[in-house]
């Protein structure tokens, strides 16, 4: 019998998110991702509430509304001024910029639009204002570990460093 997913289990998955009108795929993983349920809040609750009882090989849709994620949009967060006040580096579509305010605060903004004098960068998460579509498949479920349950996810060992002088090797890169 497959085992189904329940607080402490360890769980993968793959997921896209659809555009909740036109169907259309806004962004997913290619790889799986590996997560304790009920161990964190990686999902939202009511995703983390639809994958309990699946299996592996279950494919569920859940439907969002993106602002009970993320909150109403916020135009305040969009920003348009002409492109030659904008760092070269930040003139592509969907560069992702990281800006920081007076108190040391700290927004992802995203280039969202470009033409030949101006360019607009958005604070607002992209699902905001979105009806949307979370299609999970469950690719496996099995007991977590310990050590999983406490950090909420899969430990993967880290990379063999036998061998190499890392201190050395950090002062020849400076």
């Amino acid at each position: 019998m497959p085992e189904k997913i329940e607080d402490n289990k360890y769980v993968e998955l793959t997921y896209q998110v659809l555009d909740g009108k036109t169907g259309q795929v806004l962004t997913g993983v290619e790889f799986p991702i590996g997560y304790v349920h009920g161990a964190n809040e990686v999902l939202s609750p009511a995703v983390a509430d639809e994958l309990a009882s699946k299996s592996a090989g279950d494919i569920i849709e859940v439907p969002i509304d993106g602002d009970s994620l993320y909150g109403p949009r916020d135009e305040s967060l969009v920003i348009t001024d002409y492109i030659e006040n904008v760092p070269e580096e930040y003139r592509e579509l969907g560069t992702t910029i990281l800006m920081e305010n007076d108190r040391g605060e700290t927004k992802r903004f995203l280039v969202t639009r470009k033409d030949d004098t101006t360019l607009t960068i958005d604070g607002n998460n992209p699902l905001c204002g979105r009806e949307v579509i979370f299609r999970l498949e469950v690719i496996k479920v099995r007991d977590a570990t310990q050590e999983e349950r406490e950090a909420g996810g899969k430990i993967d060992p880290g990379p063999d460093l036998t061998g190499f002088a890392l201190k050395g090797r950090l002062r020849e890169l400076h």
